[in-house]
This record gives C-alpha cells, structure tokens and sequence, in this order.
C-alpha cells in the first residue's frame, strides 16, 4: 500500500498517466536544452536576446489565446484535447529535428517552431493541469499535482544531462528526434486510460461572456488575486532559467554543451526536492509561498555572486528547491480554491501568467545579460522573488491580521487562523469567526 507523499499512484489512471508523461518530459527537457544550445551557441555568436526572443515566442501564445485556452479546457473533454496537443507536438519536434540533421536549419526556424510550439502548448497546458483533477479524487489533487512537478522535475534532471552528452557525440538533430518519438507514452498512456474511472466534472455551459466570468471570479478573491500577483513577479523576471544557466556557463564559465546540461540538472535536483516536499502535504498553505519566494530571491542573489562553475550549480540546487516550492504550492493552491465548473478558466489566467508572462520579462533579462553580463541578469530574477514574498506578507498583514513581535528573545508571529477549509486558507478574516495562531521562531 503506497501512503504518504506516493498515495496518489495507488490510482491505476493516475499511475499509468504518470508513466508515459515522465517518458515523454525527459524528452521535452532534452528539446529545451538543445533548443537553447543551437541558438546560443550555433546559430549566433552567444546572443542571448536570441535566446529570450525564442522564450517570447514559445510562450508568449499562452497569454494571447487565453480566451480560446481557458473555454476549450473548461468545455471539451480534456483527454481528447490532451491526445490533440501531444500530438502535435509531437510532429513539431520531428520537422525541426529532420532541419537540423539536414544541416539546413536557421535561426529564423527556431523562431517559427518556437511560436508554433508556443500555440499548441498554450491549449495543452490548462487542459493537462486540469486533468489530473480527473485521475484522482479532490482528496488527492494537491499530492498529485505535488507527484506531477516531481516527476516534471526529475526528468529535467535527467533531460538535459543526456541532452549535453548527446549534443556532443551525435549533435542537437538528434535530441529534437528523440523527443519526438518519446511523445508516443504518452499518448498509448492517455488511450489506455480506464474512461470510466475518471473523476469526470461538469463540463462548464457554453455562453456568450463564459470566459470574461474566470476574470470577474478571481477579481472578487483577494486570495487568489494574490496568488496570481506573486506568481506575475516570479515567473515574469525570475524563472529565466534558459537565460540563467547558458550565458553563465557560456560566456562566464566557458563550458561546453556537457557542462551546461549539467547545471541545470543540478537546478533540477532542487526542483524534485521541493517537489517531493510539496506533495507531502495534504494541501497547500501560505507559509510554504512566502517560504518558496523569498528563498528564491535570496538564492539567486547568491547564485549571482557565485565565483566558480562547481558553487554556482550548488546554489542552483537552493534556487531550484524553492521555485518548485512556491510553483507547486500556487498551482495546487489555485486548482484546489476554485469551484471545478471554473477551474479550466482560472487555470487558463494561472497558466496565461505562467508561462505568457515571459514574454515580458525574457528579452529584458536577455537585454541586462548582454548588455550588463549574466550576474546582473540573475540578480534582477532575486529581486522578483523578494518583492513577491513582501507582496505576499502585505495580503497577510490586510487581510489576516499578521502581526510580529519580539519578547523573551524570540519572534512570536500572530496570524488570524482561516487554514480550517481548503477554500477559505486565504480569503480575509471576518472577527467573529477567526481564531489566533501563534507562530514561533
């Protein structure tokens, strides 16, 4: 009997779902290494605006068609959607990898496979997040979207190592064709599903203005509001990690394509701890958010001045842990305190944020890498990290009455108690009802 942080692969859908995505990441993960690799170091002469123009291009989709995203994730069935977008994908990886072998490949290429990437990922992303609230019961949603990252996570610590070694021995063509045949587990996964074992929810009704009520939901929660402003900071200037981790092992460590798979293994180390820590819990809390984001900052401003190749991917490891932190816990967060009839919808503006924010933030830290050098770059994703914790402490101090103080040598940290119901953890306190919590440290 599986218990504890493994509980949800009791679940056979769930187990068998697993499975063919962790296949199929470790693909994904080897893709986004040698994409990254051909632009920086192939096809121009270290240039990492090429690189944040490739990250604009590739997510910037998910902010664009958010009104079409959200209303095919809350109105179609999702395991369809799901065999759709993986599909495509699919296809996607094997054109570009049949380019690149050819030798006729050019920068203009990546970008136009980038956007198309961007598009098709864009409908897949709030429809594979949501899905899993059909693979298991609600009971087990926030483990399982714990397990999700984990295994998200540790493929992103096997992709790019073998990434590296395979750019160097076969070259990067190769990389895009693996991963193209990886994305058949799964698909013989989502086929192979027992249809009548999902925990299927309502479908939304389709209306005119279906979309516009996921806006008019998350403006009357301050909670969510919060969350979603947290995540804007972080996601937008702090996970730049493509930008991060290749002009520093390019142009300040001067490693090959091994090495640089290897560093962001060593961020992916990180990334399955705070995994794994996250889906222990039963369900998310605040502290694990202000938790997650100000040690993101204080890691990056670390990694930042880290002086060697081997002490800069230690401080990874840190950046890593407390990303997967702060990105699970809001994830879990938002799917958990949203009504299942809103859930593709909030989870399409969450994903929007997610993944359409940087557009925004990749070309500006690409700019500051060249222009300024990598460490001023990362210096500016720490400081995301930290103004999202204070933003989050300010929600606290308005809505949940923190308080601090300091007596017998100690901080004592009072917080009005609202963590009873999953779907009130965060919403403001009304008096009559709210309950003392003493913290210390």
């Amino acid at each position: 009997m599986l218990t504890g942080t493994f509980r949800s692969l009791q679940n056979r859908n769930y187990r068998l779902y697993a499975s063919g995505a962790f296949v199929s990441n470790i693909g994904t993960w080897m893709q986004r290494t040698a994409q990254d690799w051909i632009v920086l170091a192939e096809l121009t002469p270290h240039n990492a605006t090429a690189v944040g123009v490739v990250m604009a291009l590739q997510f910037g989709p998910a902010l664009v068609l958010l009104p079409l995203t959200g209303f095919a994730a809350d109105h179609f069935d999702r395991r369809k959607v799901l065999l759709v977008t993986q599909s495509a994908q699919g296809v996607l990886a094997l054109v570009l990898g049949v380019l690149t072998v050819t030798g006729v490949v050019q920068l203009w290429h990546v970008y136009v496979f980038a956007l198309l990437l961007g598009c098709v990922t864009a409908f897949d992303a709030p429809a594979r997040q949501t899905f899993v609230a059909e693979l298991v019961s609600d009971a087990l949603l926030s483990n399982a979207v714990g397990l999700n990252s984990t295994s998200f996570n540790a493929a992103r610590m096997i992709g790019p190592a073998v990434a590296g070694l395979l750019i160097a021995g076969i070259g990067t063509g190769w990389v895009f064709l693996i991963n193209a045949a990886s994305f058949v587990a799964v698909i013989a996964a989502l086929m192979s599903l027992r249809v009548d074992e999902l925990h299927r929810k309502a479908l939304a009704v389709r209306k005119p203005g279906s979309f516009i009520e996921g806006f008019g939901y998350v403006r009357k929660r301050p909670d969510l509001l919060t969350v979603l402003g947290m995540l804007f900071l972080v996601m937008t200037f702090g996970i730049n990690f493509p930008i991060f981790v290749s002009t520093m092992a390019v142009t300040t460590f001067h490693a090959g394509s091994g090495a640089f798979g290897l560093l962001s293994s060593m961020l992916a180390i990180g990334s399955v701890t705070g995994a794994l820590f996250a889906a222990r819990r039963d369900r998310p809390r605040v502290t694990f958010l202000l938790a997650g984001s100000s040690i993101f900052g204080v890691g990056l401003a670390v990694a930042a001045a880290m002086p060697t190749y081997t002490l800069f991917g230690l401080a990874l490891i840190v950046v890593g842990w407390s990303a997967q932190t702060f990105n699970t816990t809001a994830n879990s967060t938002v799917q958990l305190w949203t009504e299942p009839a809103m859930r593709g919808r909030v989870m399409a503006i969450y994903l929007g944020i997610a993944m359409g924010c940087t557009p925004l933030g990749a070309p500006l830290i690409g700019w500051v890498a060249d222009r300024f050098g990598p460490r001023w770059a990362i210096a500016v994703g720490a400081a995301s990290g930290l103004l999202a914790a204070l933003l989050g402490t300010a929600y606290l101090v308005r809505y949940r009455g923190l308080r601090v103080r300091f007596a017998g040598g100690r901080v004592h940290v009072t917080l009005q108690d609202r963590d009873r119901a999953p779907d009130a953890a965060w919403q403001p306190c009304r008096a009559p009802e709210a309950r003392v919590t003493k913290l210390d440290a």
